[in-house]
């Protein structure tokens, strides 16, 4: 049947239809674009196509006050729902997914807002980063095409979604979804930004999650822009103060208040679940034992969610890693994750507290060594 296919006119390629992933308040005004840059009226015509999750319509950033219809070039079929129309492109809905355009899991609502959503003063998370939140073309229209669901984003969903982009008539399109073939003949954001291409529209993706190494990108085709993410100037420090008064910064999202309590420290690897197949010293799954670490700080050799401290009582969890300390990730309970470096003093300070045997291992990223203490 393959074979049959290939031979038929019209045919450029046939690949499985494979799942691809999905890939704030200072962007914009950290890349020098501020809000009183000056702006044309022309702005309000451009349609930015956004393949994604969909959209949650009743954000205030998609507050359509002061919207005319659309440019008489919208060719778009809509669904209409509390005065906001957006575009549908029907695909594999799963059994947990919403058949319709709205969001389900907030990505595709970033994604647009970042794009072109409207002014919102006072926008934080939990009084983090406080400050107006905007797109960067907040008069451009938006129109969604979900092609994401529960289980990932299905390559012909998203081919269908490109197709329909162009018959509508947008201007632009955004998508930011990756973990497709790198050949171009089989992957459906390459093939799909080539049509639109040719129909006179850019389509601009994400370069990837991944990196800072070397051969990170998942797009390259030389018709599309490809626009990779960027350390900015803030961070969201969550300083650790220890008992003999030595403080180390790490990062968190964190929006708990320790009301300056001390609590005791204990390493993962200390306190294993006898009954788990997991490896207590990375605090993942059923790993920990829940009458040892219970009101208790945590010390873990892995950046995780912090589920399972959460689970097992933990007062909180300090992690430690190679990763970037450029991306700070919210936690159910409090919470830091510290450069290797760090975490080594902290867990030192912690052996030296409790009198266990520890061994130091040298682990290497890139150009720099590092030694873990266990």
């Amino acid at each position: 049947m393959l074979n049959v296919m290939l031979e038929m006119a019209g045919v450029v390629s046939v690949f499985p239809s494979r799942k691809g992933t999905l890939h704030t308040t200072r962007s914009w005004d950290f890349m020098g674009f501020t809000s009183d840059v000056e702006r044309s009226s022309v702005e309000s015509d451009i349609i930015i196509g956004v393949i994604d999750t969909g959209i949650w319509p009743e954000s205030e950033s998609f507050n359509d006050q002061g919207f005319g219809p659309p440019p008489a070039k919208w060719k778009g079929y809509c669904d209409t729902s509390n005065n906001f129309t957006c575009n549908k492109a029907d695909g594999n809905v799963t059994a947990n997914g919403i058949a319709s355009p709205r969001d389900s899991s907030g990505h595709g609502t970033h994604t647009a807002s970042t794009a072109a959503g409207g002014a919102v003063i006072d926008a934080s998370f939990l009084g983090l980063g406080q400050g107006t939140a905007r797109g960067g073309v907040p008069s451009a229209r938006i129109a969604t095409y979900k092609v994401c669901w529960t289980d990932s984003c299905y390559a012909a969903d998203v081919l269908a979604a490109f197709d329909a982009a162009i018959s509508d008539g947008v201007d632009i399109i955004s998508i930011s979804i990756g973990g497709y073939s790198p050949l171009y003949f089989e992957n459906p954001i390459a093939i799909g930004a080539f049509h639109a291409m040719k129909h006179g529209i850019l389509t601009s993706n994400s370069a990837g999650n991944r990196g800072p190494t070397l051969y990170t990108m998942t797009h390259f085709s030389p018709w599309v822009l490809s626009v990779a993410a960027s350390s900015i100037d803030r961070k969201f420090i969550t300083e650790v103060k220890l008992g003999n008064g030595m403080i180390v910064q790490g990062i968190s999202l964190n929006t708990f208040d320790p009301l300056n309590q001390t609590y005791p420290l204990i390493y993962g690897g200390d306190a294993p679940n006898p009954l788990s197949d997991y490896n207590s010293r990375y605090c993942e799954g059923d790993s920990l034992d829940a009458t040892l670490v219970e009101g208790k700080i945590v010390i873990c050799d892995a950046l995780i969610t912090g589920e399972a401290p959460f689970v097992s009582g933990a007062a909180g969890v300090i992690m430690q890693g190679l990763d970037s300390l450029d991306q700070p990730i919210s936690h159910p309970l409090p919470a830091s994750y510290l450069r290797v470096e760090d975490g080594t003093r902290v867990l030192s300070y912690a052996r030296n507290l409790t009198r266990y045997y520890y061994y130091a291992e040298t682990f290497c990223y890139v150009d720099n060594c590092y030694q873990l203490l266990f």
